[in-house]
């Protein structure tokens, strides 16, 4: 048992900033835990798993009704994580553009069925590229197969574009499947309906994503690229032993992968999609439609070009940004996000507004997921094998 001097102690290490707005966590089975009780659950997974540092929101009838970050944004100077302290955000990027792009569906600027190189003068190849290399598209002049792909397949992984060119043993961009054919994830395909809309409306990513939904939800923290403000209050990784990763600050902004963000700003962006304060309720609606199949053994690696039928139970599948599964609760929209020292996992149940937001600036956070979404939230239904999120206590 805790003396009441060790259990001070663990309060001012870990409960830095916490925003709890009722007594219990409804879960999706309608069980309750207490605050207290994931506090305490939390802790001992971070400890038991060597976790640097946590940020968790949790929702009940779509508002945030648990709020909490946990551990340090810098284990060698002890400096705490706070609401407001920026962490990269890695493919978290991917549902707050493809929300962004749905608004400009609404608008009528693009159409998700139109090709996207028809929204260009020129073919995308032609422009001369202004960033280190996601703009580059010579490798495509001889490849007249992308100019099948369209917004749509950008947004469920189907343009047939590897995730990155740099996976490929030469490091060149090709179509690697017929477009719209097979759920493939792609980085690049949501790169290239960034620089699609560019070059369409003529903006950068950061100036349609601040019209389009930074300034509208008020997230005044968060950016594709880096900016000076972050400076004071930011997250270092932490590799699985501990050690620290420099922190690169020297990105250009890229659709898929480089959102700076906090668990403050993140949470407003999760309520707001939540609430359709951003999207008409149908838009909501067809994002969170199943476009393409899931089913690949796994997510990455050799065995995502395998496939078999362990996901056939939550009918696993591709969105418009989010990947889809069926649960007695209805759909699950989640999205993952991982970079060297960052993992982070995020799953909304829009037919009850039960989800959570889990932010580590850790190597090892991923293995407290499966446990960590069945505490919070009693989520049962994140398909932790097809994502390699082996817990733990079953790892060698």
């Amino acid at each position: 048992m805790l003396t009441k001097k060790y259990s001070f102690i663990l309060f001012l290490t870990f409960q830095f900033t916490y925003v709890c707005f009722g007594q219990n966590i409804i879960k999706l089975d309608k069980t309750k835990i207490s605050a207290a009780n994931l506090d305490t659950k939390i802790d001992a997974l971070m400890k038991a798993a060597n976790i640097q540092g946590l940020a968790i929101a949790v929702f009940n009838d779509n508002e945030p009704v648990y709020k909490k970050t946990f551990g340090y944004k810098n284990a060698l100077t002890k400096e705490p994580i706070k609401n407001q302290t920026n962490f990269y955000g890695a493919s978290l990027s991917k549902p707050v553009f493809s929300v962004m792009v749905m608004k400009l569906v609404e608008k009528g600027i693009i159409d998700l069925d139109k090709p996207l190189q028809e929204y260009l003068p020129n073919p995308v190849y032609e422009y001369k590229p202004t960033k280190k290399w996601h703009d580059n598209y010579q490798d495509l002049k001889e490849d007249s197969t992308y100019l099948k792909i369209t917004a749509r397949m950008c947004l469920d992984h189907t343009s047939g574009f590897p995730n990155w060119r740099w996976d490929e043993p030469d490091q060149k961009l090709r179509v690697k499947s017929t477009p719209g054919s097979r759920y493939s994830y792609s980085g690049e395909g949501m790169v290239y309906l960034q620089v699609v809309l560019e070059h369409l409306l003529d903006k950068s990513l950061e100036q349609m994503m601040q019209e389009y939904v930074f300034t509208p939800l008020k997230m005044n923290n968060s950016s594709y690229t880096w900016q000076p403000k972050f400076d004071k209050d930011y997250c270092f990784g932490h590799n699985s032993t501990g050690e620290l990763y420099e922190k690169d600050k020297d990105n250009d902004a890229r659709a898929a992968s480089t959102l700076e963000t906090t668990l403050d700003d993140y949470t407003l962006f999760t309520r707001a999609v939540l609430t359709n304060q951003l999207l008409k309720e149908s838009t909501t609606k067809e994002m969170f439609t199943r476009q393409i199949r899931i089913r690949s053994i796994a997510q990455f690696g050799p065995l995502r070009l395998k496939d078999s039928d362990a996901n056939d139970d939550i009918d696993l599948g591709y969105g418009l940004g989010w990947v889809l599964l069926k649960s007695p609760y209805g759909i699950g929209a989640f999205k993952e996000g991982h970079g060297d020292g960052f993992q982070h996992y995020s799953i909304i149940f829009p037919q009850t507004g039960t989800g959570i937001i889990i932010m580590s600036n850790s190597d090892n956070a991923e293995s407290i997921f499966k446990e960590l979404l069945e505490s919070a939230i009693g989520d049962i239904y994140t398909p932790w094998r097809w994502e390699n999120y082996i817990p733990y206590n079953l790892k060698d």
